[in-house]
This record gives structure tokens, sequence and C-alpha cells, in this order.
């Protein structure tokens, strides 16, 4: 195979590993009923006037399936990581005992639930559309390395081995998927 196409073929693998660690990224985020540290990724707090992640002035842990535990580092710290987690609107409500703050993971609903689940789904097919966006990208490439001088079987086989891509990646993302909807709908 061609040089050139291997490239294009290496760069669009690395595109659609991209947008399925983007998925895993987004899906982490989703609670599925069960307390993980995840749930406050991306909370931002006021630390001595910057804007740090919660990540770097607290240690986060689970005690229990239904607790998210976030002890911060320094005592003044409760009010402003208090005050984030209101803000960042996680759908919990954080207690606070003046050295801990706890976000107790409450129930879901089967509304809930099923909401999650239309959510999950929206993020797959945004990461579909990642994967095949990544795939006409590739395609053109490959036309128009053809069109300076690229043999046209050699063309046609690298838009094969991107439509393979494109398929083993988007099965990638309906097994993820299926996976967050199982752990979503187990009670």
């Amino acid at each position: 195979m061609d040089e050139l196409v291997k490239m294009v073929l290496d760069d669009t693998r690395a595109k659609m590993d991209k947008s399925i660690r983007h998925l895993e990224n987004e899906l982490g985020k989703i609670r599925a009923g069960k307390a993980t540290p995840r749930i406050v990724d991306g909370i931002m707090v006021e630390y001595y006037g910057v804007m740090t992640p919660l990540t770097q002035v607290s240690n986060i842990g689970t005690p229990d399936v239904k607790t998210v535990a976030i002890q911060p580092w320094e005592k003044n710290m409760i009010q402003p990581i208090e005050k984030a987690i209101m803000q960042a609107n996680i759908g919990i409500t954080p207690e606070n005992n003046g050295e801990i703050i706890r976000l107790n993971i409450p129930p879901l609903t089967e509304e809930r639930r099923k909401d999650l689940v239309k959510q999950v789904k929206h993020e797959g097919e945004d990461t579909k559309v990642g994967v095949r966006n990544a795939r006409r990208d590739a395609n053109d490439e490959l036309k128009q390395l053809q069109k300076d001088g690229l043999p046209e079987d050699e063309e046609k086989n690298g838009e094969s081995e991107v439509q393979k891509l494109t398929d083993e990646y988007i099965e990638k993302v309906d097994k993820i998927i299926e996976a967050k909807e199982n752990d979503i709908m187990t009670v």
C-alpha cells in the first residue's frame, strides 16, 4: 500500500480514536445511580482568585455506592467548593459538615433512567457523526491524492480500508452505548 494512503488511514484511525475517547469521557459524567468521582469532573472552584479544577483542591472518593465524599485540602475551601457544586447544576445538593462535603446520589426514577438513556443515545449519535466526518475527510484526502498522481486502484483500496475502519468504530460506539444503557437501566 502506498505510504500516503497509509498516512491517511493512520490519521483517520487517530481521529476515530479521539471520538471514542470523547464519548467515554462524556458517558462517564452521566450518572447511572451509582456514586463515581467522575460526576464532579469539570467543576471549577475559585482558589485564591484562580479558577481551579475541583480535583486539584480536594480528595474525592466514594465511601459507598451512594455517596461521593469531597475532602478539601484546606478547611477554608469548604464554602467555595459547595458553591461551585451548586452552580454546576449536577442535580445533587451537597451536604457540608464543616470538614467534608458529601454528595448523596439519589436512586433514579424510571422516568429519569429513560431520560438518561436518551442522553446516552444522543452522545452516541454525536460520536457516530464524528466517525463519519473522519471517513469523509479521509475519502476527500484520497481523492486529492488520486488527482495528484495516486493510481486509481490504490485510491479505491484506501477508500475500502477507510470504510472498514468506519464500520469497526461504529460497532465500538454501539457496544459502548449498549453497555451504558444496561448500566443505567439496571436497578
